[in-house]
């Protein structure tokens, strides 16, 4: 079985339409994207003693788009938003569990 990897990568309205090497298609919320951030600015880091520090306490983006992405080696993708951020790195893995957590959630 081939390594999962985007075919193409549309920005359609305010989704981002996403066609994978294995047949299936995901379409995100700009918006859902920016909230899920998996930048240490939006999530935060654990220190030594693995308290957490640095998390945003913003959870919602209304308006914000995306203007760019790029692919980062074979294995993410950096969106860079209209509010300035782009510094989260979206695993080709973590898109997949985003798409399927926010179909559950609309079932």
């Amino acid at each position: 079985m081939l390594p999962l990897r985007p075919e193409k990568l549309d920005l359609i309205g305010n989704e981002v339409a996403i066609r994978w090497n294995d047949g299936s298609e995901d379409f995100f919320s700009m918006e859902v994207l920016r909230a899920a951030s998996p930048s240490a600015e939006n999530q935060g880091e654990p220190d030594l003693f693995g308290h957490m520090h640095g998390a945003s306490e913003q959870t919602e983006f209304p308006g914000v788009r995306v203007i760019h992405w790029q692919p980062v080696g074979g294995y993410a993708i950096r969106f860079d938003f209209s509010d300035g951020h782009r510094t989260g790195l979206y695993s080709f893995e973590y898109l997949k569990r985003l798409a399927g957590a926010t179909r559950e959630a609309s079932e």
